[in-house]
């Protein structure tokens, strides 16, 4: 064969990612806080972009051509089950859509992996100046901002300056300043605030790192030991402790309640941890009375009292999808508005751009911001699509679930959800990550709708194995106290309903919920 030059035509298919598309994807990762955190540093670097509501010189894009145009009162989507949107005009990501799923879904293009610019995911949470007030005939939210703000647009807030300012005091600070009444010498108050520092939030020090004080600062173990015993009697009482049965019998101690029972009480907590009445009634030398009193008196006491002083604040779970029925029975899967941001294009500050004759350079950094401005606002618009149609066909595929509960749970993959919406598999991945829905039963992670199956013993329809972990806490909260249910009856009894399981997955979803064996359930019931 002749190694000469020579001139090929070939066709070929491949996947070009864009940078916009990538990003698109990335969006889909993100929780709704770090979308949230995206859209600001976005519209930090992008000066026509601005938060909607801040100004009133401010132009909606439209998603579908990114021109201007439409109104506040234009951005809802609803699916009637008629296959007909009524999509008069879709602003931003301003979209408050509701859908009634009682009849066959719409026949509206759907947002699926197929790599054009279709790949949008994941919340984030938009500050609203105003409060929901009312919900209106056509199911939006209308919201009046007269109760956070004044006419000229002040913030009203009737705190004094000083409560402004106040700040909730942690443990490490609690701490040192007991610390500097306690104790004198500047040596001791050294030692102290290594202690301090080892610290954790349960209020405990590391006994291995109490040993690395004295060769770090050239003093005696002595020394550090005598500190410590000075600090563990500060506030919350057992704090400084090494371990739970230490922290106990410093709060004993105080209470004038730690004599030598209570002592080998403490030093045999892994038998009451097991649940054995009879071996600690013999390390302790005592009969059942005075154990059933000293267990009493421990149960009073705090085993982790650093939390008391804890500065992490409790971050609540915001539902991006509201679940309700109307009157007429139908499910109505609603995106919680609050959670979508907001972004327009200040059309003002584009004239003034546009109107000003400059260099090339600047006319093309003015073009790549209005349309980075209109790929976001696209982007989050089709995510909140996505979102929504998700959702319609969860609700759909666990209808039951929401009508009956947990024991009604369908067996649900990915699979389903995306040829029900056709969708490829990881954009409904993406969707159900870290979103949260609100039903009449509760909040539920997207994700928690999804269950492997379990046969039928009968040969019927698969069972859903949260449907079968519930049904096994159920059988357990009812045992009786006399006649613990081993594994193996309870087996029995799931064989006895239909569900073909087997034992060791019995164990599994025991282990999973926390519950204990029958050995441990028997002794637990036997000393309540």
């Amino acid at each position: 064969m002749a190694l000469t030059p020579r001139l090929d035509l070939r066709q070929s298919q491949q996947l070009v990612m864009t940078p916009q598309l990538q990003q698109a994807i990335k969006l889909l990762q993100l929780s709704n806080l770090e979308l949230a955190d995206y859209v600001a540093e976005e519209i930090e670097r992008n000066p026509l972009l601005e938060n909607a509501g801040e100004s009133a010189s401010l132009t909606e894009i439209n998603p579908d051509n990114g021109e201007g145009g439409g109104t506040a009162d234009d951005s809802y989507l609803r699916e009637d089950g008629t296959g007909n949107d009524n999509n008069d005009g879709m602003i931003a990501a301003d979209t408050s859509m509701n859908t009634a799923i009682d009849t066959t879904s719409g026949n509206d293009t759907a947002l699926d992996t197929d790599y054009q610019d279709n790949v949008f995911n994941n919340d984030a949470v938009a500050d609203k100046a105003g409060s929901i007030s009312d919900t209106n005939a056509s199911g939006s939210l209308s919201y009046d901002g007269s109760s956070q703000t004044s006419s000229s647009g002040s913030f009203n807030d009737d705190r004094s300056f000083e409560q402004t300012l106040e700040e909730s005091e942690n443990l490490h600070d609690f701490l040192t300043r007991q610390m500097t009444t306690l104790l004198k010498t500047q040596g001791d108050r050294m030692i102290a605030m290594h202690l301090i520092d080892m610290v954790d939030e349960a209020g405990y020090v590391d006994q291995e790192n109490v040993y690395e004080i004295a060769p770090r600062l050239g003093c005696d173990q002595e020394d550090v030991e005598a500190v410590l015993v000075q600090l563990q009697k500060m506030e919350p009482s057992g704090v400084f402790a090494r371990n739970l049965a230490e922290c106990l019998a410093i709060q004993l101690a105080e209470q004038d309640r730690l004599d030598p029972i209570m002592q080998k009480f403490l030093a045999n907590l892994d038998l009451l941890g097991k649940r054995d009445m009879a071996g600690l009634k013999k390390a302790c030398g005592t009969d059942q009375e005075d154990l059933t009193d000293m267990i009493k008196e421990i149960r009073t006491l705090n085993p982790k009292p650093g939390l008391l002083y804890s500065s992490d604040s409790v971050q609540p779970v915001v539902p991006d999808i509201f679940i309700s029925k109307n009157k007429a029975g139908a499910w109505i899967v609603e995106l919680n508005t609050d959670t979508l941001p907001k972004v327009l294009l200040n059309s003002h500050y584009l004239a003034e751009l546009e109107g000003v004759t400059g260099e090339k350079e600047a006319k093309t950094f003015v073009s790549d911001c209005v349309s980075n401005a209109n790929w976001l606002v696209k982007a989050l618009d089709q995510r909140a699509k996505t979102i929504l149609k998700v959702a319609t066909a969860l609700v759909k595929k666990q209808e039951m679930f929401f009508e009956h509960g947990v024991r009604y749970m369908k067996p649900l993959i990915l699979k389903d959800i995306a040829e029900e919406i056709d969708m490829h598999e990881s954009t409904v991945s993406r969707v159900t990550n870290n979103k949260f829905m609100s039903c009449s039963r509760g909040m539920f992670e997207l994700k928690y709708f999804f269950t492997s199956a379990i046969s039928s013993a009968s040969g019927g329809d698969a069972h859903s194995a949260e449907s079968v972990k519930y049904r096994l806490k159920e059988l357990i909260d009812q045992e009786d106290p006399k006649k613990i249910l081993s594994d193996d009856k309870l087996v029995a009894l799931m064989k006895a309903e239909g569900v073909d399981i087997a034992r060791r997955t019995v164990a599994k979803y025991r282990e999973a919920m926390k519950i204990p064996s029958s050995v441990q359930r028997r002794r637990q019931k036997n000393m309540a």
